[in-house]
């Protein structure tokens, strides 16, 4: 049985192989096709000038003291940096806190009643419910979600925050179902037949095998929520995204290279604060 199925892995993966390959020269060719010049109009020697402009300006060249250099758009740009800090963390938990209320139900084997839950017809359809609110929120992505919100309400922390919270909510609803369908069932079993209740089957055996999973993918969708406040700050949902755009609408170039710089150094921070807190969790294991 072991060598069938390493035979079949292996055939899935070479073939999965040139498909791929098969897809991305079709989709070359597609585009060749429909756009003959698309391909030279890159290498246009405009588009040389107009980037050596883009880089001059970044840079400031032909300013008397760029963006990057003044104290005064340092400490503008640092608390911008601490406002989408603070976007990215109440993101991250209201992201975090409904992922938590809606991915039991949401696991096939606890709505099939495998892991010591007895298996009633609101399993199924809480099962389908959360599905469904995790396959929504996931689907629309954050600038749509920020987009309406913004409409709905005024510019801020919140909508922004919210725009990220409800898509990673979605994001972080498929990963961590999938961990729980993954998980051992035999100790599960074990607590049920030595007649462990629901909850302490909950807390007891569920959960802290679970925990460490979530934390590490709780961690990496704060990470990709950093980067993605600013292209929710582009609609005007507050932070560097959205001085980023009125630096770009304004042509002050030397103000994007202050921005970039800060962004590099919260991407940075929270990288190196993720990277300690996985370590961390690693060694308690």
């Amino acid at each position: 049985m072991d060598k069938l199925s390493q035979h079949v892995d292996r055939y899935f993966i070479r073939y999965s192989f040139w498909a791929v390959f098969g897809l991305i020269v079709w989709s070359w060719l597609y585009i060749l096709k429909d756009q003959p010049n698309a391909l030279f109009d890159l290498f246009r020697a405009e588009n040389g000038d107009y980037l050596v402009e883009f880089i001059e300006g970044m840079l400031g060249v032909g300013e008397e003291t760029p963006a990057y250099l003044d104290a005064e758009m340092w400490q503008k740009a640092l608390v911008l940096t601490w406002e989408t800090f603070v976007m990215s963390i109440l993101a991250t938990g209201i992201a975090a806190i409904s992922m938590f209320i809606f991915v039991l139900p949401s696991a096939r084997n606890v709505a099939q009643g495998k892991l010591g839950f007895q298996a009633h017809w609101y399993h199924k359809v809480a099962y389908h419910i959360s599905r469904f609110f995790f396959l929504f929120s996931r689907a629309v992505p954050e600038l749509m979600w920020a987009m309406i919100l913004v409409f709905i309400f005024k510019a801020g922390i919140v909508p922004g925050a919210l725009a990220l919270a409800i898509h990673n909510f979605g994001v972080l609803g498929k990963l961590c179902g999938e961990v729980i369908e993954d998980m051992d069932e035999k100790p599960i079993r074990h607590l049920a037949q030595n007649g462990a209740s629901a909850l302490q089957i909950l807390f007891y055996g569920i959960y802290p095998s679970v925990m460490p999973s979530f934390l590490n993918y709780i961690l990496y969708r704060m990470e990709n929520i950093i980067r993605a406040t600013l292209i929710v700050g582009f609609v005007g949902a507050s932070g560097l995204g959205m001085q980023f755009k009125l630096a770009m609408s304004f042509f002050h170039y030397s103000e994007i290279t202050l921005y970039l710089l800060c962004y590099l150094l919260l991407v940075y921070a929270t990288d190196f604060l993720s990277a300690w807190a996985k370590r961390y969790l690693a060694a308690k294991e």
